[in-house]
């Protein structure tokens, strides 16, 4: 019993994390384009995830583009601006998209 409610808590712990950046996307209004494994208006967080695997300025780079907008990465339509979103809430963002496979 003991072994089973231990492994339930180090689950429960690892996907704590996940969960607070999706509610971080979601508070963001991020989530109004994009969803973790389909395309709506931009693309898949895990398309992303796998456009920028590898590599080394992958968060900053991400990161940039969710503060300052971008556009002709994913097809014809801009991602805008997300001017609420600061640098360090923009760099936990990036790093959970990064994470999803």
């Amino acid at each position: 019993m003991k072994r089973a409610l231990l492994a339930l808590a180090v689950l429960a712990a690892a996907s704590a994390p996940a969960l607070a950046d999706q509610a971080l996307a979601t508070a963001k209004n991020c989530m109004a384009c994009h969803a973790i494994d389909k395309k709506l208006v931009g693309p898949a967080y895990k398309d992303v995830a796998a456009k920028y695997a590898g590599q080394k300025d992958a968060v900053d780079r991400l990161a940039a583009k969710i503060m300052k907008g971008g556009s002709g990465v994913w097809g014809p339509v801009p991602m805008p601006a997300n001017v609420q979103v600061n640098d360090a809430e923009a760099k936990k963002l990036a790093a959970w998209v990064l994470s999803l496979k």
